[in-house]
């Protein structure tokens, strides 16, 4: 029988993918892989880009291009085959890459073409591949004596094991924890979309009544008009205790003692490696300069934030108190009191955006945006397996006709996906047979699905997330470089990989750009003029609030990784009431388990990295500014934006992209001002 993962089709085929084709179909690819870089190597002494580089691209490609799927739909169709697949497979891909970082013969190759006559032959991108391969043998523990690179290896196959285990963890305890309601007077304030999603999955699982859940859709609306405080606390109790020892579930999937094993192998990882500690390693391959840097940036922002953040909070506080006779303000009082104050002061909120941003028009809305900026054409494909009924496939095109990538979109939240928002790549841009190819993309998220016979309505928080991970995917699909490691987001440094979303965030609260992707789904009517001066103005509405809490996390996350102490373990809960202390202006129970399903930086990729998401934010913002100075559909300037930054992907550094298109090196004072932070 054919395995689907080892056809060389273009596209997956993901409607023949079982689990029982991973296993086999990865033995088979490492073991090939392996054979043939020693065949490489052994053909030649003079090593080229051709004979080497070429080919070892290709072998990277053939891995990449089966693992991609089993990943894909290990976080968006999880089976316990399917898991169990996975996983067996997570150390051998960590023994084979680390075998490649560490093996010594690749190394000489690439060395030997870094310091010839070859190096000055080749292009600026294919240099950028080289010493990125060569920073990565480094990083890989090329340099160690045998027995710690012994030690590397059983590191990082662990870690990724951990990774995996952590993540699934905050899977089953999310989905481990319902509320079933039959009095719906328990549900008095829910907004009637929210009802109906709870009623539609109390039906999906045979139940009476509403059942509302941990996942965004249900959990966002309940904690934010609820009129029922104890259903808020119950919901917000589940929630911040799960994968961990305290909640409705204490013990079960305790992602507590993984948290400290992680934390003590990316240490010890760091100092094999002649580092400090794990932030100085991770920010080997970032724009960052140094941990005081990282650390010096977020304590300015705090600084910054943190006077108005108290004013915003002491003001809710008042609200409260005045108008609702509530005394102390809990923390699962906060959403619910922010959204009715919201009201008060702007008359606005997202439910009554909500009709006007019907997935109908939001995603004809996106796309018409990005053909106006980048001249591109966005249309569907037909006849491309999905995993899922409500996927969708789109093609892109360029002005010239150029078919350019393709991306999978899955939008909406169910059972056995992971929450949150991505961007993924299917496949990388590369030169094959002398033709690119186009590469490919996974657009992910987890909005509120279709209601009976009406669209899926989408808040306006829901629009920025679904232009934001767009941005990722135009970053990996407009790419004009055909060497994988370096294109689309490949190779591009951590903290400015978020430059291209967060820029284009900025476009849904342009009127412009509003009047493509709005329009109310029932009658059409566009977003009331008086409506959307209302969404402005309440638009930095708790804004010190927002960012308080961001640099809780990111400070949180680097703080932790670089003071880790071995004899102290990492002191975990006491890290972040530390810097909540410096930072923070509100403050969970002591139960509160966040760290728990830190998802980001336990198994996401951020780890001590989290700070990316502001450092590139400043970026993102100064780069918007230049558009508030030509236009907000300038093509000139669009056209600029994606031939200094979208189409270089990683063939060299981010702040040169940058410096190419603002004509200068990057500046705070926007974030700030489009932050709504006062100076």
């Amino acid at each position: 029988m054919t395995n689907p993962l080892l056809a060389s089709d273009d596209l997956p085929s993901f409607a023949a993918i079982q689990a029982e084709h991973v296993e086999p179909a990865i033995d088979r690819i490492l073991a090939e892989n392996r054979e043939a870089i020693e065949r490489l190597l052994a053909a030649n002494t003079d090593y080229t880009w051709a004979n080497l580089i070429e080919p070892l691209e290709a072998l990277e490609d053939r891995l990449n291009k089966a693992w991609s799927p089993v990943s894909h739909l290990h976080g968006v169709m999880d089976s316990d085959a399917l898991r169990l697949a996975y996983n067996a497979c997570l150390p051998k891909l960590s023994a084979y890459a680390t075998e490649v970082g560490q093996h010594e013969g690749l190394y000489r190759a690439y060395r030997q073409i870094a310091d010839g006559p070859e190096y000055g032959r080749l292009d600026r991108a294919q240099r950028k591949v080289i010493d990125n391969a060569l920073r990565d043998f480094r990083l890989s523990g090329i340099a160690l004596p045998p027995d710690q690179q012994t030690r590397y290896k059983d590191i990082q196959q662990e870690l990724s094991r951990l990774s995996a285990k952590f993540a699934e963890n905050v899977l089953d305890a999310t989905q481990g924890w319902t509320k079933q309601v039959l009095d719906e007077r328990q549900l008095d304030g829910l907004p009637d979309s929210a009802k109906a999603l709870a009623r539609q999955t109390a039906q999906q699982r045979g139940l009476d009544g509403w059942l509302l859940t941990l996942e965004m859709p249900s959990y966002l609306p309940a904690l934010t008009y609820a009129d029922d405080r104890e259903l808020r606390r119950e919901l917000y109790d589940a929630s911040c205790t799960r994968a961990s020892d305290q909640g409705p579930n204490a013990g079960k999937w305790d992602n507590g003692p993984i948290v400290e094993r992680i934390l003590a192998l990316r240490h010890e990882l760091a100092r094999l490696l002649d580092f400090e500690d794990y932030a100085g390693l991770s920010l080997a391959t970032k724009m960052a300069e140094s941990p005081d840097s990282v650390l010096a940036f977020l304590n300015d922002l705090a600084g910054r934030a943190r006077p108005q953040a108290q004013r915003e909070l002491d003001e809710l506080r008042e609200f409260a108190r005045a108008r609702y006779g509530i005394d102390r303000l809990e923390p699962w009082d906060v959403g619910y009191y922010a959204e009715k104050l919201r009201q008060d002061r702007y008359q606005l909120s997202q439910e009554e955006l909500r009709p006007y941003f019907p997935i109908t028009r939001v995603l004809p809305g996106l796309f018409a945006v990005a053909e106006k900026l980048f001249g591109i054409t966005i249309r569907p494909l037909e006849g491309v397996e999905v995993w899922h009924p409500d996927v969708r496939v789109y093609e892109i095109s360029d002005a010239a006709g150029n078919r350019r990538g393709r991306f999978y979109l899955d939008l909406y939240a169910r059972p056995h996906k992971r929450g949150g928002a991505w961007m993924d790549g299917c496949l990388a841009r590369r030169v094959i047979g002398g033709q690119a190819r186009r590469p490919a993309a996974y657009l992910v998220c987890n909005f509120t699905p279709p209601v009976g016979d009406d669209p899926a309505l989408l808040t306006h928080g829901d629009v920025v997330t679904m232009f934001h991970e767009f941005g990722h995917g135009l970053h990996h699909l407009l790419t004009t470089v055909d060497y994988l490691p370096v294109a689309g987001i490949h190779g591009v440094e951590w903290d400015a990989v978020e430059l291209p979303s967060q820029f284009l965030e900025n476009w849904c609260w342009s009127r412009e750009a509003l009047a493509l992707l709005s329009g109310h789904y029932r009658t059409g009517e566009p977003l009331p003029d008086e409506l959307h001066q209302r969404m402005q103005a309440a638009k930095n509405f708790q804004a010190g609030i927002l960012m308080v809490r961001q640099l809780e996390f990111g400070l949180f996350d680097f703080r932790l990784h670089r003071e880790f102490d071995p004899a102290r373990g990492g002191r975990v809960l006491e890290m972040i009431e530390r810097v909540r202390q410096q930072v923070a202006v509100i403050f969970p129970p002591p139960y509160n388990r966040f760290p728990n399903a830190f998802t980001h930086i336990f198994s996401g990729g951020y780890a001590a990295g989290y700070y990316s998401y502001k450092w590139a934010e400043v970026l993102s913002a100064d780069a918007f500014s230049a558009f508030e100075e030509t236009g907000i559909f300038d093509a000139s300037t669009g056209a600029r934006f994606q031939r200094s930054v979208l189409e270089v992907g990683g063939s060299r550094p981010a702040l040169e992209s940058f410096v190419e298109f603002r004509g200068r090196e990057p500046q705070i004072e926007p974030l700030l001002r489009l932050s709504g932070i006062a100076a």
